[in-house]
């Protein structure tokens, strides 16, 4: 764990007619990629018959022309991108999830953790259900079938599975006549909606995804919503908004969001400029040169320049063609991936005294090495500011990082970091500050990562992840 794991990205499609939408979620998708580059599915509703095509790899990887052209024409689809933080990276865990029910058939993306998901699995395994994945996504699927079999509605089971399922949870749900998003009662994820001039309405995590397949952003969905897309329309459900502190996570602004989207009307590149404005102001240094690692910390490192004065340049030279270190399974490809992956431009930093701004520092390897590439092409200096507060706690709402062994600053004191990774001076960016990181609002962030004060009950963790180790290592056999 180099890096702070990515969540994953969810889309759907509602279309008054029958087309191609199978080429819009793929589109979608797309834009939502670096959200979760482990697995990615499309599901296609053709009038209550479903297609669905699923896999490991990327979304230009799993989807041929020819498997879009398979996919075919419907008036809805429902798309996924993952990144593993809860349960297995096998192939039976990519997402959507497709179930098959005695009312009809249901597909289900979901993007975080639920806190609950152990006691939830066990209960219906004792009541006789069988699970294919380890996923907490199969486990919402159940949750609402169940209801569903007993009320009249795809939503009203929705509404009542909420009252089960705690933890986030932002999802689209697709029956064979309607589309239906949810968002959990804090709002840890993002979830926006969006229509198209064909009079198609889009669902996204973020509203870069909108961008993308052109779709005119609308709203954000509020905290506990549930808003149901059919052919008679929009309307929302909202019994469980207002029952809890609303809670984004905070690294959507810091780091998993893209930086042209916009959340709580708030542009994320500007709330990290600010962030290194702040940065700047906080622990300024006579320095000659501004740079950003790549490329999360490269909206923060302008904004330290627009503050200091200092000149920003580009520093490193990035293999486009990496993937992001921390997405590959396995430590030693990870570690593999990070000596190709960056080169240090030398006449930009040869000889000069240089700030370098990344996003956060999860266990120090990454960035020690980032400093070392600056050291060996002639950095005089090295100056680093994060923009983000030290990471001391684990997240058990869908970041990867499980434990506090993993995580540098829950061992380390400031000045210890400093000298392990290897620069010359060492800011971070405040608890205080990160309250109103967006724009200056104080919209209600989840800080436990940094802070401890989780605003929701933990999960049983080890007894989880000992159940969902279990099953892994089975299947690699």
């Amino acid at each position: 764990m180099q890096k702070i794991g990515e969540e994953c990205g969810v889309f759907g499609i509602f279309s008054p007619t029958r087309q191609d939408v199978a080429k819009e979620v793929y589109y979608g998708l797309y834009a939502l990629q670096h959200r979760g580059q482990e697995a990615c599915g499309i599901v296609v509703n053709d009038d209550g018959v479903f297609t669905l095509h699923k896999d490991n790899g990327l979304v230009n990887d799993v989807f041929s022309f020819e498997q879009l052209e398979k996919l075919g024409h419907g008036n809805m689809a429902l798309g996924h991108v993952r990144y593993g933080t809860s349960g297995g990276r096998g192939r039976e865990n990519a997402q959507p999830i497709l179930v098959n029910h005695i009312k009809g058939s249901m597909a289900v993306s979901h993007n975080g953790n639920l806190v609950n998901s152990y006691q939830l699995r066990s209960e219906l395994e004792e009541q006789g259900l069988v699970f294919h994945t380890t996923s907490d996504t199969e486990v919402i699927s159940y949750v609402i079938i169940k209801e569903r079999i007993s009320c009249g509605s795809v939503e009203e089971a929705v509404d009542r599975a909420m009252y089960k399922i705690k933890g986030a949870y932002s999802m689209c749900i697709m029956s064979p006549t309607k589309m239906i998003a949810a968002r959990d009662e804090n709002g840890f994820r993002p979830l926006c909606y969006g229509k198209k001039k064909d009079g198609s309405y889009v669902i996204a995590s973020e509203t870069c995804a909108l961008d993308t397949v052109g779709a005119e952003f609308i709203r954000d969905i509020e905290p506990g919503e549930i808003v149901i897309f059919s052919s008679e329309g929009i309307r929302s459900i909202k019994t469980h908004c207002g029952k809890a502190k609303k809670t984004l996570c905070i690294f959507e602004y810091i780091y998993f969001s893209r930086p042209d989207s916009v959340i709580n009307g708030c542009c994320v590149h500007d709330a990290r400029v600010e962030s290194g404005k702040f940065l700047a102001r906080a622990y300024p240094v006579d320095a000659d040169v501004v740079i950003g690692a790549p490329d999360s910390g490269i909206d923060a490192a302008l904004g330290y320049s627009f503050e200091s004065g200092i000149r920003y340049e580009t520093g490193f030279l990035k293999n486009k063609y990496i993937g992001r270190t921390f997405i590959a399974p396995g430590q030693k490809t990870r570690e593999d991936k990070v000596r190709i992956k960056l080169n240090a431009i030398k006449s930009v930093v040869n000889g000069k005294r240089v700030v370098l701004v990344d996003d956060s520092i999860v266990r120090g390897t990454t960035c020690a090495r980032t400093v070392n590439l600056l050291r060996e092409a002639g950095a005089k200096e090295v100056h680093m500011r994060v923009a983000a507060p030290p990471f001391k706690n684990p997240c058990y709402y869908g970041t990867d990082i499980p434990d506090r062994e993993y995580l540098i600053a829950n061992q380390h004191t400031v000045e210890e970091i400093r000298q392990i990774i290897g620069v010359d001076t060492l800011g971070y960016l405040t608890l205080d500050y990160c309250k109103n990181i967006a724009c200056g609002k104080d919209m209600g962030f989840c800080m436990a990562c940094f802070d401890g004060n989780y605003p929701t009950e933990t999960p049983i963790i080890n007894e989880k992840f000992r159940f969902e180790k279990k099953l892994s290592e089975k299947g690699n056999k």
